[in-house]
């Protein structure tokens, strides 16, 4: 689709009807729509927590924010040699963060951005779209923090889109198309606001909760 068409209102229209898009590579302005017969989801009940990970969770030396660094942890996503993220859909996801539909959770350490991730928030829907790591399990410390974060403001459904074996060790799991679009009608009809509650700054709050059900 040519990114003259494109606008936020009809990308937030494809996410709620279950689609995505994609592009080829960074230098493709177009982009195409992905609908997985087989589409990844992490149960918000479900998360994984190695020990090692307790471990780093407990050590602390890094802060978790939200929303502070949304254009750098978008930017730090697109910079590999090969990325979905064209500047169509970076273009779109700045547009929809202003909008406070598009969120990042970000960690620093010593000030420098060392891992986060980003998505969309639709009703009780997180699309989650991208995490990287500058540091060693930066992701994985964005992602708990996210799971805790969208249970407590009331979300019932995480997309990851696609599963990895780095998601999947965390507890994603595969369903199908069907399955997945049941889940997000049902999940579409029930209110949720990222923004309810303050992020939590105790990691050991956070682990207990993540790992009550885990």
């Amino acid at each position: 689709m040519s990114s003259r068409r494109l606008t936020p209102d009809l990308l937030i229209g494809a996410y709620a009807s279950g689609i995505f898009p994609m592009a080829d590579n960074r230098e493709d302005p177009t982009v195409f729509w992905v609908d997985p017969k087989l589409r990844g989801v992490l149960p918000l009940d479900g998360f994984r927590v190695s020990r090692s990970l307790a471990r780093r969770l407990r050590k602390a030396d890094y802060e978790v924010r939200l929303d502070t660094a949304f254009e750098d942890v978008l930017e730090a996503c697109a910079d590999r040699s090969e990325t979905w993220i064209n500047e169509t859909i970076r273009s779109l996801m700045i547009a929809l963060h202003k909008r406070s539909e598009a969120h990042s959770f970000e960690v620093f350490q010593d000030g420098k951005l060392i891992g986060g991730m980003y998505g969309l928030a639709i009703a009780s829907v997180f699309f989650g779209e991208s995490m990287f790591s500058r540091e060693r399990d930066g992701s994985k410390i964005a992602l708990a923090w996210a799971v805790d974060h969208l249970r407590r403001t009331g979300f019932t459904l995480f997309d990851t889109q696609f599963t990895t074996p780095h998601l999947v060790s965390l507890g994603a799991v595969e369903i199908p198309r069907e399955a997945y679009h049941r889940m997000l009608q049902r999940a579409l009809e029930v209110d949720a606001d990222i923004t309810r509650l303050p992020l939590e700054t105790d990691p050991q709050a956070v682990l207990q909760r993540i790992t009550q059900t885990s």
